[in-house]
C-alpha cells in the first residue's frame, strides 16, 4: 500500500467475488471538508477545477496500469464562503458531478439549511450522499442510503457512511429535531452486519465518515479487528500522515511522502480542509486481503 496527499482485510472466506490469484490495483481519491470553497482563493491555490485536473491526471495513470479508481467526499461541502452559501452549495455539487465523485457522507454542515434543501442536494448530486447512523424519528428510516456498493474490475467495494453524532447540537437544531442521531459504532455494526447478509458479500470495505480523527481511531479499535478495511475520515481537518514513531505528523507539505495511520487492521486517512489537499491511496488486492 502506497500513500500520499496531494496538492489541490480481510474478509470471511466465503466473500469470493474475486478471482483467486489475481493481483487488482486500487486508487482511493478522497477529499472532505470543502466548505464552499469550489474556486480558487485571492493566492490561486486549490478549487474544483485543480481537483478535477489531478484527478484526470490520475485515472490516465491508475487505468494505465491496470488499476481503477474510488472517488469519494466526506461532506460538509455547505457552510464556507458566500458564493457558495448564496447558491446553497449548487457550485459545489456540480464541480463534484463534473469530477466523477462517487459517494458523499453528510457531514454536520449539511443540515445548517432545512432538510428540504438538503434533499434538493441530493437531487443535484450524480452520487449519492450516504449515513447510516441517521434517521427520521416518525418513521425510523435513514435519512438518506445508509452505505453503497461500488463495482470496480469485478470488485465489489462497500462504502459506510457515518455521521457525527455531534451533528444532534452543532447543527441547526431546528432542522435536527426531528431526526435520530444513532451511536457511529452501533450503525457501523449493524450496517456490517447487513452486508455480511448479502447474496454477495463486499471485498472490500471502506468507512466514510465525518466523526473526527480521534473518534475514527476509536471506532477502528471499537470494533473487531479489520472490521473496515480502511476508514476514510473528515470533520476535524486533520491531515493524517503519520511519522516512523507512529505519531501525527503536524508539519507535513504538499507532495511529501504520507503514510495513513493503521489502527486494529483498519487503514485510517484524512485529507485536510478546503480541498488544499486531494488525498490519494494506492492498494493492492489479492486472495481477499488488502494492502
Amino acid at each position: 500500500m502506497k500513500k500520499a496527499l496531494l496538492a489541490a482485510l480481510l474478509l470471511p472466506a466465503l466473500a469470493q467475488a474475486y478471482q483467486p490469484g489475481k493481483t487488482y490495483r486500487l486508487t482511493v481519491l478522497h477529499t472532505n471538508d470543502l466548505h464552499g470553497r469550489f474556486w480558487p482563493n485571492e493566492h490561486g491555490e486549490y478549487g474544483l477545477a485543480a481537483h478535477q485536473t489531478l484527478v484526470k491526471q490520475i485515472k490516465n495513470e491508475v487505468a494505465r496500469n491496470g488499476g481503477s479508481v474510488v472517488l469519494l467526499n466526506v461532506g460538509d461541502v455547505n457552510t464556507g464562503v458566500p458564493e457558495s452559501d448564496v447558491h446553497n452549495a449548487r457550485p459545489d455539487i456540480e464541480a463534484m458531478n463534473a469530477i466523477g465523485y462517487e459517494a458523499m457522507t453528510l457531514g454536520n454542515h449539511e443540515f445548517d439549511n432545512p432538510l428540504q434543501m438538503l434533499a434538493m442536494q441530493e437531487k443535484w448530486a450524480r452520487f449519492p450522499f450516504l449515513s447510516a447512523n441517521i434517521r427520521l424519528k416518525d418513521s425510523g428510516r435513514h435519512l438518506v442510503k445508509p452505505y453503497t456498493v461500488l463495482r470496480k474490475q469485478g470488485l465489489d467495494i462497500a462504502v459506510v457512511g457515518l455521521t457525527t453524532e455531534e451533528t444532534a447540537t452543532s447543527a441547526n437544531t431546528a432542522y435536527t429535531r426531528n431526526l435520530i442521531i444513532d451511536p457511529a459504532a452501533d450503525s457501523a455494526r449493524q450496517t456490517l452486519q447487513t452486508l455480511k447478509q448479502r447474496k454477495k458479500k463486499p471485498d472490500i470495505t471502506i468507512a466514510l465518515t465525518h466523526l473526527g480523527y480521534r473518534s475514527d481511531t476509536a471506532l477502528a479499535r471499537t470494533l473487531p479487528a479489520k472490521s473496515f478495511d480502511i476508514i476514510v475520515g473528515g470533520h476535524s481537518h486533520h491531515t493524517v500522515c503519520m511519522d516512523n514513531a507512529g505519531r501525527l505528523k503536524n508539519n507535513h507539505r504538499p507532495g511529501d511522502a504520507c503514510r495513513p495511520d493503521f489502527q486494529n487492521g483498519t487503514w485510517i486517512m484524512q485529507a485536510g480542509e478546503w480541498g488544499k489537499y486531494l488525498g490519494r491511496a494506492d492498494f493492492t488486492f489479492k486472495n481477499g486481503k488488502l494492502a
